[in-house]
């Protein structure tokens, strides 16, 4: 009787390959880290204020866009461009 795939013995999990691979994961990350720091510039706190601010804005068009792509409502697409277009109004008062 031919044993079933379930009870043949299953090959050990190479735990130092595992490792090795973390390691490398991390130094790439920590490069990457450096290496964005290096080209980001120094900003001030009204600066650093500012990016956040815009940043925002940015991350709150994205919904309004996707929803006003996929909507057929008239009413309801003219209050998403209205919306929009305040964003924008802010994002440009911004820059």
């Amino acid at each position: 009787m031919k044993p079933r795939a379930a009870d043949a013995p299953r090959p050990a999990y190479n735990f130092l390959v595992a490792r090795g691979w973390e390691s490398k994961s991390i130094e790439l990350q920590q490069d990457d880290a450096r290496s964005s720091a290096e080209l980001k510039p120094h900003l001030t706190a009204k600066q650093r204020e500012t990016e956040s601010r815009k940043a925002g804005l940015h991350l709150s068009r994205s919904p309004i866009l996707e929803q006003l792509h996929s909507t057929d409502n008239p009413r309801y697409r003219q209050i998403l461009e209205q919306a929009l277009a305040e964003l924008d109004e802010q994002i440009s008062r911004l820059d």
